[in-house]
C-alpha cells in the first residue's frame, strides 16, 4: 500500500476531494448494514462553506498519491450558525463547558474505504492535535450515538463523552478530548 502523508487542507483541489469523499460517505446514499459496518457521515457542506472553514483555520487532510483519503474538518466557533444540525451541539457545548475552555470543533472526519484499518483516523486526530495544541486546551466533536464505529474510534483515541442530547429524533453524544 501507498504511504499517506497529513497536512492542512490548502488547495481548492483538496477542498474538492474533501467534498468528493463526503459524498460517498453521507448517511443518505449509504445502506443501513454498510452504516453500521463502516460508519457514515451526516452532514454535507458546501464548497463555500467548506473554504470559509478551512480559511479560518486548517483542516487536517491525509494525502496518498495527491489523492485525498481522509479528513477532519476544524470548525471555529463562528460557523456555530452555519450548520443546522449542528446548532443543538454548539448550544450544549456552551452550556456544558466552561467560558475559559480553548475548544476547536472536529466538524467530520471521514476516510476512505480503502485506506481504513490502517491508522489513518489515528493520524488525522494525530495532526490536528499537533496544529491546534498551541491556541485550543481540547478538540470538541459528536457523534451519532448510532455510528458506533465512530463512537469506538474516538473513544480508542481517548475521547470522553461530554455530553448527550437528543435533537430531532436523533441521539448525540458530544465528546471531548484534551490536548
Amino acid at each position: 500500500m501507498n504511504s499517506v502523508v497529513y497536512k492542512k487542507a490548502s488547495t481548492n483541489e483538496e477542498l474538492h476531494q474533501i467534498i468528493k469523499l463526503q459524498h460517498a460517505n453521507i448517511s443518505a446514499s449509504i445502506s443501513e448494514e454498510e452504516k453500521q459496518k463502516e460508519g457514515f457521515v451526516t452532514v454535507q457542506h458546501s464548497l463555500t462553506l467548506l473554504k470559509a472553514m478551512n480559511d479560518k483555520c486548517p483542516h487536517i487532510i491525509a494525502k496518498s498519491e495527491n489523492k485525498v483519503v481522509g479528513y477532519a474538518l476544524s470548525m471555529v466557533k463562528s460557523f456555530k450558525d452555519e450548520i443546522e444540525v449542528l446548532k443543538p451541539m454548539f448550544i450544549n457545548i456552551e452550556k456544558n463547558v466552561p467560558d475559559t475552555l480553548k475548544y476547536i470543533v472536529m466538524g467530520q472526519i471521514c476516510i476512505d474505504k480503502a485506506f481504513r484499518k490502517r491508522g489513518v483516523f489515528r493520524g488525522l486526530y494525530s495532526k490536528m492535535n499537533e496544529e491546534m495544541k498551541k491556541d485550543y486546551d481540547a478538540i470538541i466533536t459528536e457523534v451519532d450515538e448510532t455510528n458506533l464505529r465512530s463512537l469506538h474510534a474516538h473513544y480508542a483515541i481517548g475521547f470522553k463523552i461530554l455530553y448527550s442530547y437528543r435533537s430531532k429524533k436523533q441521539d448525540w453524544k458530544i465528546l471531548k478530548w484534551d490536548i
